[in-house]
């Protein structure tokens, strides 16, 4: 597979592209009619030899992955296979993804395409959770790739707190992170406790890696400036590997290379090319699990205008499924329109840590901010809330510490192994637990 998969400037328009993507899309078929799954479905008529042919099928939901949990979706033998993964879904029931080693030699390259370069100079921290998920196996894998010195930073392991975070960083000479936004936020925050400012102290940093969140226009700037590096987009999921990545001019671009892209409008049932709606991709390199018309349930927005990068790719704005939001009153909020209102406070206020929860009448905002700071910052989010929104607030500012606590930036546990053997003077109540 690694002779044939597409490189960037390998196509110079939309008819390169789609050739390229036609080319491909009679393998993925046969692929997908392995899997018992697709079998099924595929069986009452004939298979599909264009992206036309394909727009027949219906779409393959998250539940359908599920509904066939553990090897429904399984279109090679289990001997070829290289990881097993779930994703972090919530629904309380096992979305499994399947790769083969050659599958994973596409899911490094797609990570790995980065406008600022990933090089065996570089030591690249991996902050996002590695079990079970694909994310921090996939940055792994892209560092591996380009001869990068990974560190592997589980943010979900108790060996790395956020003091052991920034000390890494600060002392090796961390040159690239991979995490999501609010991560680098709190890592800001743990510097300062350290004595450190994140601007100066870290001089070897180039470029923050994010993506697993919406993030908006505001809240980006800010953390660039924060940390005085580009902050650079990746969009994706466990069970298709990265799907989009920014480019030199600041605009996320999908991957229609490897993988058909189209817009679902859940409200009408309609797919088109480009527009707002769900996300919906049909991998083309996947082999140990192919997905076909792959419902991402998440909200974007893609268009086919011309970017002067000349990657002759569509672009996509990704909302997130928080996009949808909550009603207050006549309103309705979103997650991503009240990111942008809440980093639109003038920077000197402090405020980068908040939580707001949307009740039928009021919408509730707690902002941590300096006392210097705290009434004119709850007075100006106030006003801009019910002028973005027409809706009734309430902002409450808490002290720094409230939301984000001091000792989270600052502890550094001990991690152990279990024993059952302890000394006289030892607290024996740890015996066989991790702490």
């Amino acid at each position: 597979m690694t002779s044939i998969l597409p490189q960037l400037g390998q196509w110079h328009g939309p008819e390169d592209l789609h050739r390229l993507q036609e080319k491909q899309l009679a393998q993925t078929i046969t692929w997908a009619s392995r899997s018992p799954f697709y079998r099924r479905s595929l069986a009452a008529a004939a298979l599909p030899t264009t992206a036309a042919d394909l727009a027949a099928l219906p779409l393959t939901s998250k539940q359908d992955l599920r509904d066939n949990y553990p090897f429904g979706m399984l279109a090679v033998p289990k001997e070829q296979l290289a990881t097993y993964h779930e994703s972090s879904g919530t629904a309380g029931q096992p979305t499994p993804s399947f790769y083969t080693a050659e599958d994973w030699v596409d899911l490094a390259e797609r990570f790995a395409r980065k406008w600022i370069g990933i090089s065996a100079a570089d030591t690249f921290l991996v902050r996002t959770p590695y079990a079970l998920l694909l994310t921090g196996h996939l940055a792994h894998a892209a560092g591996r790739l380009h001869g990068a010195t990974v560190v592997p930073g589980d943010n979900r392991s108790l060996a790395m707190p956020y003091a052991r975070v920034v000390r890494v960083m600060h002392d090796i000479g961390v040159t690239l992170t991979w995490s999501v936004p609010t991560e680098c936020l709190i890592w800001a925050a743990t510097a300062a406790a350290a004595g450190h400012r994140p601007d100066t102290d870290f001089p070897a940093l180039r470029a923050l890696f994010v993506g697993g969140e919406p993030l908006t226009a505001a809240r980006r700037a800010r953390i660039s400036r924060i940390w005085g590096v580009p902050v650079i987009e990746e969009y994706g999921s466990t069970e298709t590997g990265s799907l989009a990545g920014e480019c030199p001019n600041g605009r996320m671009h999908l991957w229609a290379d490897r993988a058909l892209f189209e817009v679902y409008d859940p409200r009408t049932g309609t797919v088109s090319a480009e527009g707002d709606g769900q996300l919906v991709v049909t991998p083309l390199f996947r082999e140990a699990m192919p997905l076909l018309r792959y419902n991402l349930e998440d909200n974007v927005s893609v268009s086919y205008d011309d970017c002067l990068c000349g990657w002759n790719l569509p672009t996509v704005q990704v909302l997130g499924r928080s996009a949808f939001g909550y009603k207050v009153g006549s309103a309705t909020v979103t997650q991503h329109r009240l990111e942008e209102v809440v980093f639109s406070l003038p920077e000197s206020h402090g405020v980068v840590f908040w939580r707001a929860r949307a009740e039928p009448t009021v919408l509730r905002i707690e902002i941590e901010v300096p006392p210097e700071h705290r009434a004119p910052a709850c007075a100006e989010l106030t006003a801009k809330v019910r002028d973005t929104f027409g809706a009734d607030c309430e902002v409450v500012g808490l002290p720094p510490g409230s939301l984000i606590p001091y000792e989270a930036l600052t502890s550094m546990p001990d991690v152990v192994k279990p024993r059952s053997l302890f000394g006289p003077d030892e607290d024996w109540g740890k015996a066989l637990l991790y702490y």
